[in-house]
């Protein structure tokens, strides 16, 4: 890290199952992802509940004191669906008002292996800094190969022009916790010279919400 400025993060929220997967490989990969974020004094903002990988990164987070939070929507809370959330929580009345929160409470991003839910947190993140919406990093923990695909498929598009190579750099990928977050904190955004131009209105309880539901 020598000669690079480095990101100041405090919080990153993560992103991934509701269910453990097939490969004791992403509990474990999970669980250490947890103590390399307590080490570096590093706080978690994720979807609240104890199910799956969300209760491994909750847990570990919690047991290497650090502050976690838990923002969840209310129709998971109803019938104990999702189980306790490890830390604080916060209850929003939809999933898109989650992930606006998310977006504003954290300063950096980590996809970890999951399904739609966890894949569509993902590209939501990614097509908001491509507008401009936010300036975080975004980042993949590809334990065991997991994203090789769909890496490949972003690279694809790269390839047949439905991405720039400038907005195929907002994804980054690593196969440690270390690795990943150490390219996050040496992130550096570069925003499209179009795209910038666009001016977003800050979202807040008190005000009309800003609809961030743009997909390009």
């Amino acid at each position: 890290m020598e000669g690079v400025l480095v990101r100041k993060i405090k919080k990153i929220c993560v992103f991934c199952g509701a269910n453990s997967g097939k490969d004791v490989a992403f509990v474990n990969a999970t669980f250490h992802l947890g103590k390399v974020l307590g080490k570096r004094k590093i706080d978690l903002v994720y979807g609240g509940g104890k199910l799956g990988l969300m209760g491994c990164v909750s847990t570990a987070v919690a047991q290497h004191e650090r502050q976690v939070l838990g923002i969840i929507p209310s129709a998971f809370t109803v019938n104990n669906l999702v189980g306790e959330t490890c830390g604080k929580e916060i209850k929003v009345a939809t999933m898109q008002e989650r992930l606006v929160m998310m977006m504003e409470l954290s300063d950096a991003f980590i996809a970890l292996p999951g399904g739609f839910g966890t894949l569509e947190e993902l590209f939501q993140m990614i097509s908001w800094a491509q507008l401009n919406i936010h300036n975080k990093p975004i980042g993949v923990l590809n334990i065991n190969g997991f994203f090789n695909g769909l890496l490949s498929f972003v690279d694809h598009a790269v390839k047949q022009e439905f991405i720039t190579p400038r907005a195929r750099k907002i994804l980054i990928s690593a196969t440690t916790a270390d690795e990943l977050v150490d390219k996050l904190q040496a992130f550096r955004f570069e925003p499209d010279p179009a795209l910038s131009k666009l001016k977003w209105s800050p979202s807040s309880s008190q005000k009309e919400k800003l609809d961030l539901t743009l997909r390009l």
